[in-house]
């Protein structure tokens, strides 16, 4: 067993190393090995530092012997010393101790690797210093273990285990455990103390030559399972046996998941969730399509729109749920101090038709555009128009037959028609498939009108034409000005000056330098900032696309190398607060950092007395993720459903693109070892929802999410068929359908 050094360090300890306490320093300094020259000095050296012992013989090979030693022989050597001390209450951050161990010789087994037959007698040792090495760092993190509530206590002391297991380097120990065809340290995070301590019974039964195939972890004893006598000198906590066992913990994981996200029908293991907005209340069927498709979770993002919207948004989703008996949750994410650009001047309500050309600029394809009556609905799923326009006339549109022509005169003045190509059956009526062949501008009040023979001419007029968003273009060294008064952005070759956008968070003018780095819209623009005062900030642009990138309103700004200080919950979040402890199901806790901001959080939970509100962690800054462990046993400390998020956009623009799977690998294994369900988010199937076309890597990272509780997908025109393949993947990967597919590999003989 090898002690972690500075240059093997994961990246989880460099950022987690306050975990492992005043203690733990001798993990990061090179390793001492003691040899006593009598027994006195043994004890002495015990008294002084406080220390267990493992003990191995030394043969006259100098090579351990087989079996672990009698600790009361006269000539011990040590396999392992354990240092540790307790706990400090006054310690500044509570930090978790790990004890450390300081290992043999063998430490540097692997600049001489010989292939030689594993020694099953040092090997039980090693394992058998590892078992103890996790129950002593138990004995020291016990005040904040009494802390975590009953409901959590078994998988907070779990985690507690798999943060020791952590802070050894068990590379070495276990190639020599898959050698012998023993299980991974590396995939035993959900159950470290049954898993390791099965090995060490197998160790002992292939030592003894009495294998007994019927020994098992999930039948072990209270004594067996803390080694009987041979940790009588540490105080560990008594267990029910019954609660470490690998069954009772997988069970304890399925709870939280349900707990939290609630159940799932027809067999699946992952839940979807669909992030839902303006659109829901627009279109009448949309709740109903992705309910039908798939989706167990809707979530509201607090940043946008106000509780009218939300209270209208969740009376159509508990309705839709309901009608078509799917049952459904609702996450509320709390909008929390994250920066983004201000709201901009609305630009005018007009709509651009546009038919698809050929270089020569010749009309190839006609504009597709959707006609329907105001409220009717969404076009149907199978439908894919360019432009969806509603008129306010529902005798015209009764009265339109394939064929007919609907003339007008757009915002230009220019007379242009649109001929009617296909009839459809919608939610609240019917709709109208319509050609258009030459580009035309329309706005809310454009006149439509038909004429037949004989027959008066029918006019309507177009409603509720959505207002063009305004934006600024930025391109590789412009200036950007960011102020915090709100302005309209200058338009591409004023003469007044530059591209200028506002942000009147104070966060943002506290924090930056110049020098540092800034990055726009989740990292799709990234400048320097050149200039800062109490009202601007000047930033030159080093990233956006070769034709400029364009940067609109309420998007996100991240200052990943400032020193930013945010509260826990801003005065907007306590309003939100109490909205969503009446509508929702779960709250989302964005931009968390520090655990003084959980303790923020359960104190207005406690004021109000919700016990029974999930709690989500977003985990997208680095401060977040470098503080995980300590996040999830604080908010352990109430009985409140907990799960996380891996906010994947802005975790990666703060820690680094680079990093990010990396990053996103170690919170699922944190989360294993806690049995705290994980919400997989950001861009995934983004294409798809959007565009109507995956990418084959967007298919192998839902692959990949499925280890998570839940997958969340963000808005699009094409949504409802994103939330319908991201179904058939999770439906279909590891079903008996999709192994059945394949077959036995035949000899040649046996191909005739």
């Amino acid at each position: 067993m090898q002690v972690i050094q500075g240059a093997n360090c994961s990246d989880f300890l460099k950022a987690n190393r306050a975990f492992l306490g005043p203690t733990c320093k001798l993990c990061f300094t090179s390793p001492v090995i003691f040899y006593p020259s009598s027994r006195q000095q043994l004890k002495q050296e015990r008294n002084r530092t406080k220390c267990h012992i493992v003990f191995a013989n030394h043969n006259g090979n100098g090579e351990p012997e087989k079996g672990r030693s009698n600790p009361n022989s006269d000539d011990e050597v040590f396999t392992s010393i354990f240092l540790a001390s307790r706990i400090n209450d006054s310690h500044e951050n509570s930090a978790v101790n790990l004890t450390a161990p300081i290992s043999h010789s063998q430490l540097n087994t692997r600049e001489h690797v010989v292939d030689l037959p594993v020694n099953r007698g040092n090997l039980l040792d090693r394992l058998t210093a590892v078992h103890l090495h996790i129950l002593a760092s138990e004995q020291w993190n016990l005040s904040r273990i009494e802390l975590c509530h009953r409901n959590y206590l078994v998988s907070a002391i779990n985690l507690i285990h798999y943060l020791a297991l952590r802070c050894l380097d068990v590379e070495q120990l276990q190639e020599e455990l898959s050698d012998i065809g023993l299980q991974s340290l590396e995939t035993i995070n959900p159950h470290v103390l049954a898993s390791i301590y099965s090995g060490v019974q197998v160790l002992k039964n292939l030592e003894s030559g009495l294998l007994d195939s019927e020994a098992d972890a999930n039948s072990l004893t209270l004594n067996q399972l803390f080694f009987g006598d041979s940790l009588s000198s540490l105080k560990v906590p008594k267990h029910k046996t019954e609660d470490f066992t690998r069954s009772a913990l997988r069970r304890r994981a399925f709870s939280y998941k349900e707990s939290l996200l609630g159940s799932l029908q027809d067999g699946k293991a992952t839940h979807i969730m669909v992030t839902v907005g303006n659109e829901v209340i627009e279109c009448e069927t949309l709740v109903n399509d992705l309910l039908s498709n798939g989706t167990t979770i809707f979530r509201i993002n607090c940043a946008h729109g106000d509780p009218s919207v939300w209270s209208e948004i969740i009376r159509r989703i508990k309705s839709s749920s309901l009608m078509l008996e799917k049952p459904c949750r609702v996450l509320m994410d709390l909008a929390g101090p994250k920066l983004r650009t201000d709201r901009m001047k609305e630009g005018p309500s007009v709509m651009k038709i546009s038919p698809k050309k050929d270089a020569t600029g010749s009309v190839i394809l006609p504009a597709q555009v959707w006609l329907s009556y105001i409220g009717s609905g969404a076009p149907p799923t199978h439908l894919s128009p360019d432009v969806v326009l509603f008129l306010d006339n529902k005798h015209l549109l009764s009265n339109l037959e394939v064929g007919n022509v609907l003339k007008f005169c757009d915002t230009r003045g220019r007379k242009r028609s649109l001929k009617i190509s296909k009839k459809c059956s919608v939610f609240a009526g019917v709709g109208f498939m319509a050609e258009c062949s030459r580009t035309s501008y329309v706005e809310s009040g454009t006149k439509l009108h038909i004429k037949k023979k004989h027959r008066r001419s029918s006019v309507g007029h177009i409603v509720n034409v959505p207002a063009v968003e305004e934006f600024v273009r930025l391109k590789i060294g412009d200036l950007l000005t960011i102020s915090r008064d709100p302005c309209l952005a200058l338009q591409e070759g004023s003469p007044v000056g530059g591209p200028r956008v506002s942000c009147s968070s104070s966060y943002l003018y506290d924090s930056v330098k110049p020098g540092e780095p800034i990055a726009f819209d989740d990292g799709k623009i990234w400048g320097v900032i050149q200039g800062t005062s109490s009202s601007e900030i000047v930033v030159s642009i080093t990233h956006a696309s070769p034709k400029g990138s364009k940067l609109g309103q309420e998007k996100s700004i991240n200052i990943p190398q400032s020193e930013i200080r945010f509260e826990g919950l801003t005065s907007k979040d306590l309003l939100d607060l109490e909205f969503i402890a009446e509508h929702a199901d779960m709250v989302g806790f964005s931009f968390i950092r520090e655990v003084s901001d959980v303790i923020v959080l359960q104190q207005e939970l406690e004021k109000r007395k919700l016990q029974k509100l999930g709690v989500v962690l977003k985990i997208e800054t680095q401060g977040g993720f470098d503080s995980l462990p300590f996040l999830l046993l604080q908010a352990m400390h109430l009985p409140n459903p907990l799960g996380v998020m891996i906010a994947r956009g802005d975790l990666a623009v703060e820690c680094g693109w680079e990093n990010l799977a990396n990053i996103q690998e170690e919170i699922l294994s944190i989360c294993g070892a806690a049995h705290i369900p994980v919400i997989w988010a950001t861009q995934v199937l983004e294409s798809l929802a959007k565009s109507g076309l995956p990418t084959r890597a967007e298919i192998t990272d839902v692959a990949n999410g499925q280890r998570a509780s839940c997958i969340m997908l963000n808005k699009g025109k094409y949504i409802t068929g994103a939330v319908s393949t991201l179904d058939s993947i999770l439906c279909s990967s590891g079903s008996k359908k999709m192994k059945s597919k394949l077959k036995p590999l035949l000899l040649p003989s046996q191909q005739h």
